[in-house]
């Protein structure tokens, strides 16, 4: 894979918890960053896709076993006992 380098600006605290998080996870600031714009990519790419068969999903419709046809009436619906 091919990289690029990027420049990021970051307040002064923030960088140094960056930094303090990266020691602790065995990583670089570099690294950190990169595997969690990986995993917010990913993410978003697979709500995506869910979207997108949900909504397929949504347009077919789901066989409910009626066959499209209501036997039942709204006052048996709503019958109290």
């Amino acid at each position: 894979m091919e990289m690029q380098n990027i420049t990021l600006s970051l307040p002064k605290d923030v960088l140094r918890k960056v930094k303090l998080l990266a020691v602790q996870q065995g990583t670089s600031v570099s690294g950190l960053l990169r595997s969690e714009l990986e995993r917010l990519v990913t993410q978003e790419e697979l709500y995506a896709r869910a979207m997108q068969r949900h909504m397929q999903l949504m347009e077919k419709g789901i066989d409910l076993g009626t066959q499209g046809q209501i036997h039942t009436s709204r006052d048996e619906l709503h019958e109290r006992n």
